[in-house]
């Protein structure tokens, strides 16, 4: 049904003296629910006694109807292309059009979507990214080859919990393609109440969470007398028959997990140190998994 050829036959009968509830009468025969409503066809059929005559309606001020021109998608393209963390308010401010065009052509034109920024420590260097590649491949053949199974593997970490979590991640999130990975922002230090936890576990569960006190500094010797001790004590009372037998302990390079003390002890015990790629929290699984789902 065609809203200009009904205004047509509304102007017709209204030149002819019929009344509007007579005309919406016969319009409700013939299109039966898809006819326009009485006061539709009394304000049109008021119009035409009035003398107008044109049945199309008339320019109406403000934004087109079609705003997802391919001269808007190229603006937005560009705004985005200059600050990929810019928000849908702020385009809409910056192009004039609707919040509801901006996100159109974002998401069904430009084909983006908006992910929160990844922390990362610091930028790799090609020989770091190399050696994260390296390592990787050996560790994931090592436990394809089945000389090295998930269930022996025990993993941990130190990390700083904010009493109050401050800021949001919402503010680090940006405009990529879908599929694309999202981008990193190097994080700040926040001077706020914190404490700082020594967890480890493995894959049936925690083995180990410490509190660390106030102004105690985490040295080799606090990490072996505090850490490494209750979680092989644990592994042991947990492995009777076996201990700490076929045991693979996956920690970071920070400076207390390597201290020569350290490594002699773990050896002591027949435990294996797996090699981890310099500065790659995100290989972690304390890093990557544990602390981001708690914090």
């Amino acid at each position: 049904m065609d809203k200009e050829n009904v205004r047509f036959y509304i102007r017709l009968r209204t030149a002819l003296g019929i009344e509007a509830r007579t005309i919406h009468d016969e319009l409700y025969t013939v299109f039966g629910d898809e006819a326009p409503s009485y006061r539709t066809v009394a304000r049109w059929s008021h119009l035409f006694r009035e003398g107008r005559e044109e049945v199309e309606d008339e320019d109406r001020p403000g934004r087109p109807v079609t705003e997802t021109t391919s001269e808007n998608i190229e603006q937005v393209q560009s705004i985005i292309d200059d600050d990929p963390f810019v928000t849908v308010d702020e385009l809409q401010e910056q192009t004039g059009l609707s919040h509801g065009t901006v996100y159109r052509i974002v998401s069904d034109h430009l084909k983006l979507m908006k992910i929160t920024a990844r922390y990362v420590p610091k930028h790799l260097t090609d020989f770091q990214r190399a050696e994260r590649v390296r390592i990787c491949k050996e560790n994931l053949a090592k436990f394809e080859r089945g000389s090295w199974k998930l269930c022996d593997v025990v993993t941990g970490d130190e990390s700083w919990f904010y009493h109050k979590q401050t800021g949001r991640k919402l503010s680090n999130a940006a405009w990529v393609k879908k599929g694309d990975p999202p981008p990193t922002i190097v994080r700040r230090s926040r001077f706020a109440p914190r404490t700082l936890v020594c967890i480890f576990f493995n894959s049936t569960g925690p083995l180990l969470i410490h509190y660390v006190q106030r102004g105690q500094t985490i040295d080799h010797e606090y990490y072996i007398e505090n850490c490494l001790y209750p979680v092989i004590n644990e592994i042991k009372s947990q492995r009777s028959s076996f201990g700490t037998r076929s045991i693979k302990l996956h920690h970071d390079n920070g400076t207390p997990h390597f201290h020569q003390e350290v490594l002699n002890y773990l050896e002591s015990e027949g435990i294996t140190v797996m090699p981890h790629p310099p500065n790659s929290p995100d290989l972690a699984p304390c890093d990557f998994w544990l602390f981001d789902l708690i914090k």
